[in-house]
């Protein structure tokens, strides 16, 4: 599956079984978001992770090997349903479920200050009762890195109305 350049329009799919067109494609890019201090110390409330790499901006500069503080990963991954909006929305569905992942890997760091972008391939789709159940290959691109921040393989369930 290759990679397009630059943002793509957002994908407008009338119903669930029309995702059925889009298998083996690349779906969308999402639009660059810039990662904050504040949001990394956000995540670190809600999860109780304060290791001083993602909250630390001082003892970082000096002490960790990035320089400065990183995002944590599950920080990045937790970007999905934002920057998935961005990219897809099926209309005449009663719901969407975040099923899972079948492989999830860290590659590079995501600084903090930087911008980071969503790429999305429909693998896959299998029936299931009610919908269908999906398979996406979500790639996390760091501007200015060649290696992505996330690469995950997400599981999806779309629900007809």
């Amino acid at each position: 599956m290759e990679a397009t350049g630059e943002k793509m329009p957002k994908v407008i799919i009338d119903k669930v079984d029309d995702l059925k067109d889009f298998i083996g494609r690349e779906v969308g890019v999402s639009d660059w978001v810039q990662v904050t201090q504040e949001d990394v110390d956000l995540f670190a409330r809600a999860t109780g992770d304060h290791q001083w790499i993602h909250t630390d901006p001082e003892r970082s500069k000096t002490e960790s090997p990035y320089g400065g503080t990183i995002a944590h990963g599950y920080f990045t991954l937790s970007l999905a349903p934002r920057l998935r909006s961005e990219i897809l929305e099926v209309l005449d569905k009663k719901m969407t479920i975040n099923y899972g992942l079948n492989k999830l890997r860290f590659p590079a760091p995501l600084p903090v200050g930087a911008k980071v972008r969503m790429r999305a391939w429909l693998y896959s789709v299998e029936e299931i009762k009610g919908g269908l159940s999906t398979v996406w290959k979500l790639v996390f691109e760091v501007e200015g890195q060649e290696k992505p921040a996330c690469v995950a393989e997400a599981l999806y369930r779309y629900l007809r109305s």
